[in-house]
């Protein structure tokens, strides 16, 4: 069966047409209410969005087909994605797609401002010709203040640049050289409000940007400062913008975004040297039709090949390695799955090894299946987009390590979970038949293929030990498919790992550690 995409809000036709060139069935129903979409949502595999389309909760939980979202544009603040990564939906986006056209906006709120073009605008066509009211600023030798120095932040700073003015950003994630490959100085957040004659947001909203600009920000900004927010509406808080714009504090606001979309009333309309747009960052032709397309060669790939390009809470896989990618990813879930169903008690550290040319791979995908396989046998929900989470969130570190060649195979991954008691670790790799393997189990080489149903028997290598044990599984009516062995030394620790065509009952696992030499036993399920 093919997938099957919904387009609930307006996307360039183009989008559609991708889809359905790449023989992906598609429908677009657009105004959709909560309740509508929550009524037909189970049908589809994707769901491409704009800003309108609200992605809750609700709609996640039963959303029980879905595998991802795409949001043409940049913010995904309709999108819960704490409840999309719990339920394994990718949530991607397009970072790129319209940066320049918001860009663009911003500077031209900043121009605007400057010279108060809007109200003379009014005013002249109004019949008036009011030129002494209408003094402006120049930009040239003006600071601009950049919060936010990611894609869009770096283009404003760019053109700032262009137009003389001396740009300064705050950004965590700004490095020194970054800065001075943009030419602009990195300077912390009370130094930027200090210092800057305009400032401009071009941050995501987030616990830490969240009413960036507020009354105590304010009172450290410069007399006569003017303000543009062409990111997320929720940056500002409105109340204290109006009082620092009536006071005079402010000299003049721009702003593109709203804490409450549509804004078809706010306080801060009719508040003097105030200039308001509605959410047009992206709205232009070329932004669009960008976003659009983007978005539905990325939906197409992940659900045609696996590819993940922009997902927010997932690594990218290129749909030109997914297919290279995958066997290693089955690889990773599987050694995780292994170790994870013989530790007992809390896991404290994942440790991942990866050799030769598996080290030069997507490891951040591999480590996520691998993670996922390791907490898979403890947690119910857990999956490969949450699992990176969930280790976090339970105190779990996760370490990865990349080596040369090793020994006889090409690739090789090895996977050890540690407890407060104890250490599982278990090696694999990926033959030519792109069927994952296991080489090693607690250091003892053994090779063999998982399957659905397997024992894993820790005994002392002692003579009688296999005939004692296939005896019995063979009373019990349990045939052996494969029987793997290893030991450190003759007499000394020895494994034995068996594929068996039915799982063994739980009255059977308690008589093989029943069995002489025999230091523990559990059943094993892939």
């Amino acid at each position: 069966m093919s997938p099957r995409v919904l387009i609930s809000d307006k996307l360039s036709p183009k989008a559609q047409a991708i889809f359905e060139n790449r023989g992906i069935e598609v429908d677009t129903k657009t105004g959709l209410d909560r309740d509508e979409l929550i009524e037909i949502i189970g049908e589809y595999d994707g769901l491409a969005i704009r800003s309108a389309t609200k992605v809750t909760e609700k709609v996640i939980a039963v959303a029980n087909r879905l595998k991802v979202v795409g949001r043409a544009g940049i913010g995904v603040d309709n999108v819960d994605i704490p409840a999309a990564t719990e339920k394994g939906i990718i949530v991607m986006n397009n970072p790129h797609g319209n940066s320049i056209t918001t860009a663009e906006h911003a500077i031209t709120m900043l121009l605007a401002l400057a010279r108060d073009i809007p109200a003379a605008d009014l005013s002249t066509q109004a019949g008036k010709w009011e030129k002494s009211r209408f003094m402006g600023v120049e930009i040239t030798n003006k600071t601009l203040g950049v919060i936010g120095c990611g894609n869009i932040g770096s283009i404003v700073a760019d053109r700032a640049l262009g137009l003389r003015m001396r740009v300064i950003a705050f950004d965590p994630f700004l490095t020194p050289e970054r800065a001075m490959d943009l030419g602009v100085e990195k300077v912390e957040l009370d130094s930027l409000f200090a210092r800057a004659d305009f400032i401009t947001l071009h941050t995501p909203l987030t616990d830490k940007t969240k009413d960036i600009i507020s009354a105590a920000n304010i009172g450290k900004m410069k007399d006569g400062v003017y303000i543009v927010n062409c990111a997320r509406g929720g940056l500002v808080v409105e109340e204290d913008l109006k009082q620092g714009l009536e006071s005079g504090k402010i000299a003049g606001a721009a702003l593109d975004v709203f804490r409450d979309e549509p804004a078809k009333e706010n306080i801060l309309f009719g508040v003097p040297n105030m200039i308001c747009t509605p959410h047009l960052g992206a709205a232009t032709t070329e932004a669009q039709e960008n976003v659009a397309i983007q978005v539905a060669e990325q939906m197409s790939d992940y659900l045609l090949s696996g590819g993940i390009t922009n997902a927010i809470n997932f690594p990218s896989i290129s749909a030109e390695e997914a297919p290279k990618l995958n066997p290693f990813v089955r690889l990773a879930e599987q050694l995780g799955s292994f170790a994870g169903q013989l530790v007992e008690t809390g896991i404290s550290t994942v440790r991942i090894e990866y050799a030769g040319k598996l080290a030069e791979m997507n490891l951040k995908a591999l480590s996520a299946a691998a993670i996922y396989g390791v907490l898979k046998p403890q947690l119910q929900n857990v999956n490969m987009v949450s699992a990176p989470e969930l280790a976090k969130q339970r105190g779990i570190t996760v370490e990865e390590i990349s080596r040369p060649q090793e020994g006889a195979y090409e690739n090789y991954m090895r996977l050890a979970v540690q407890t407060e008691r104890q250490e599982r670790s278990v090696g694999g790799t990926v033959f030519s038949d792109d069927k994952p393997r296991i080489i090693q189990v607690r250091g003892l080489d053994m090779e063999m293929s998982l399957m659905q149903h397997m024992l894993y028997v820790e005994n002392s290598d002692q003579p009688g030990f296999i005939g004692a044990l296939g005896n019995l599984l063979g009373k019990a009516g349990i045939n052996i498919a494969t029987f793997s062995l290893g030991r450190e030394s003759a007499g000394g620790k020895a494994l034995a790992i068996i594929a068996l065509d039915i799982a063994v009952p739980d009255d059977i696992i308690a008589e093989v550690r029943d069995l002489p030499h025999v230091v523990a036993a559990r059943r094993l399920t892939f």
